[in-house]
């Protein structure tokens, strides 16, 4: 039995509905997996042969990373989601951006923070998964000293630094390196297509370096 041309784009669009919920829930069980240190049920989101670093593959590594971070650096932590913008490359891999504000006890101060993700999922065998996590940080500070000015990562016993939450989108350098005239309206670029949101924004934008630690 043959699938009329109506027929089939129904089915493709159910799948594509189907596919947002499970993305998304494959990120809220990012975030508790990890705040509940379940590390078997956090890196099993991740494909079986993600890399780790720049020479390992596999969840193992993931595990034995993750348990170092988390075991050597934090007390507790917190990760409460935002907006989740997904847009889909094929049926079977898409991109998405995650807003996340997170809490973290470390040592004498309680740092807050808020970053995003970029996301690279896959789906593999009808289950979907991370392929990438590509964390870009904003701030991160003690809950009673705000982060005004500049390098705006003050974790307690180090240097501060700079954080990537800007460098993924060109737009924000762009914005702050010329002012409109204020005689003439600015100009306004088409929109950008269905599921080309977030490459446009990106400009062809290389991905930013990323200090984690």
């Amino acid at each position: 039995m043959t699938t009329s041309a109506p027929q089939a784009d129904l089915l493709a669009r159910i799948d594509r509905l189907e596919s947002t919920e499970a993305i998304r829930q494959l990120v809220a069980r990012y975030a508790l997996s990890l705040d509940m240190r379940d590390l078997d049920a956090h890196v099993n989101l991740f494909a079986p042969d993600i890399r780790v670093g720049r020479e390992k593959v596999g969840r193992a590594h993931l595990k034995a990373w993750v348990d170092d971070t988390l075991r050597n650096q934090f007390s507790g932590t917190s990760h409460h989601l935002g907006q989740h913008i997904i847009e889909f490359t094929d049926p079977d891999h898409a991109v998405g951006v995650v807003y996340s504000k997170n809490e973290h006890e470390t040592g004498p101060e309680w740092v807050i923070m808020q970053m995003l993700y970029w996301d690279d999922y896959e789906r593999m065998d009808g289950q979907w998964y991370f392929r990438r996590r590509l964390p870009c940080y904003w701030y991160a500070t003690d809950l009673n000293k705000p982060p005004i000015g500049d390098r705006k990562m003050r974790w307690p016993g180090r240097e501060p630094y700079e954080g990537s939450f800007h460098d993924l989108f060109p737009s924000w350098r762009a914005f702050w390196a010329e002012r409109p005239a204020k005689d003439q309206l600015p100009e306004v670029a088409e929109p950008a297509v269905l599921d080309r949101f977030l490459a446009t924004l990106r400009r062809g934008a290389p991905d930013p370096r990323i200090r984690v630690r």
